[in-house]
């Protein structure tokens, strides 16, 4: 599958979820990453005007998450997130922010994801960690 194959495979998988309802768009895709973007726009901000952290938070589990299926025999396993953290650096209230998924340790259960997102200047607006379990499918 070429690169623009998976982007556009990961992309259909996010329809009329809460990855299209905050204008979540997976835009680069690696052998060890996956890159997303959302614009911030009043829909993901909170009462003061500014990015949601949890808007932000969103779009760092829908990055690592959909990252984990890259890994994975998705006819088989399923993937869940079990833990995230985040820390809130720098605020925003305007323009478009890019989340970054690396892989930081890839097991057979489980799959522990650094997650940097960024505005246009390359400026770091929060760092999350993920973990995600791999679980088999039950039939």
């Amino acid at each position: 599958m070429t690169k623009a194959e998976k982007l556009r495979a990961v992309n259909a998988v996010a329809k009329n979820t809460l990855m299209e309802t905050l204008g979540i768009v997976y835009t680069d895709i690696g052998s060890d990453f996956l890159e997303a973007k959302m614009k911030v726009v009043p829909q993901v901000h909170q009462p003061m005007g500014l990015l949601h952290g949890g808007a932000s938070v969103a779009l760092a589990e829908s990055v690592g998450s959909a990252a984990s299926h890259m890994f994975i025999d998705n006819e088989n396993y399923i993937v869940k997130g079990i833990e995230i953290t985040a820390n809130h650096l720098k605020s925003k209230r305007e323009g478009e922010v890019t989340a970054v998924a690396t892989i930081l340790h890839k097991g057979k259960t489980t799959h522990l994801w650094k997650i940097e997102i960024k505005d246009e200047k390359d400026q770091l607006i929060s760092f999350c960690k993920l973990t995600n379990i791999v679980l088999p499918k039950t039939k």
